[in-house]
């Protein structure tokens, strides 16, 4: 299929954007954190506070790419027995729910191969997802899961390293669907207090090549830091541990931490007019 065959949700999200002058505001959810109940509430929550899309995680032990924030979150939704086929299912509810949300799920190889890389995608994307990053997959090795995932109409993320070679990016953007994962910084996921961006050279090597917009994650926590990123040059930001820390200020009442979510994401979307 064509990329633009593949990203339909993500196109018209983006395109819908584009016309009204901002930026993408993604908000992260670890799918069962702290629970399935709360987890399909927090959904409604980044909605209804305006996020443009969704990124959510599924529980694993080993997230090499996320900072403590996260992985406590997907340690507390292990701990409440969630398996990939308890988020899956949450994800089909939740499209039934959200018709046009697109959703991408940002995991890790061993959850895709566990048992067959093709059927993991078709799984996926029978559950209404539109794209799949897996996390720990660098670009030049990436050609079987984009091959599964377009297969099926899944859209292929692909994260563009800050020391990449243009030979790397330009790979990169042949593969790569949807949007580009661009990181803030080296190391994994956290919510940083003062953002530090040179992305210059990258975001103008990535637009040459044609590849997918370009979305900052790692570190995006405050209104300033989307402005921020968004005079550099990206489309859009990623924020995941300072919304996943707002669920763990309020575990134990679900309204509470919804409510807290969709006021972030409200805060946080507000920055993102040009």
């Amino acid at each position: 299929m064509s990329r633009e065959a593949m990203t339909t949700r993500y196109d018209r999200a983006f395109e819908r954007l584009r016309q009204r002058g901002e930026g993408a505001f993604i908000p992260f959810l670890m799918l069962g954190d702290p629970d399935l109940a709360t987890s399909a509430r927090l959904l409604r929550a980044v909605v209804e506070g305006g996020a443009d899309a969704i990124e959510v995680g599924i529980p694993f032990s080993d997230p090499i790419a996320d900072g403590p924030t996260i992985q406590a979150a997907a340690v507390r939704a292990l701990g409440a027995g969630v398996r990939p086929a308890d988020c899956i299912e949450l994800l089909r509810q939740f499209r039934a729910e959200a018709p046009e949300v697109p959703v991408g799920i940002l995991t890790y190889a061993n959850l895709v191969k566990h048992r067959d890389l093709n059927a993991f995608y078709a799984t996926v994307a029978a559950a209404g997802v539109d794209s799949v990053l897996v996390a720990d997959v660098p670009v030049r090795e990436s050609e079987p899961y984009v091959t599964a995932a377009r297969a099926v109409g899944v859209a292929p993320v692909l994260i563009a390293p800050l020391n990449a070679s243009e030979a790397t990016l330009q790979l990169l953007s042949e593969r790569c669907a949807a949007y580009t994962y661009c990181v803030t910084r080296k190391g994994v996921t956290g919510a940083d207090d003062q953002l530090s961006l040179s992305h210059g050279n990258l975001l103008e090597t990535l637009r040459r090549f044609g590849a997918p917009p370009a979305i900052l994650g790692f570190g995006i926590s405050k209104p300033e830091h989307v402005r921020a990123a968004l005079a550099a040059g990206a489309f859009g930001v990623i924020s995941g541990s300072a919304v996943v820390q707002r669920i763990a200020s309020n575990l134990g009442d679900p309204e509470a931490a919804a409510r807290s979510v969709a006021s972030f994401v409200r805060e946080m979307k507000a920055a993102t007019a040009r």
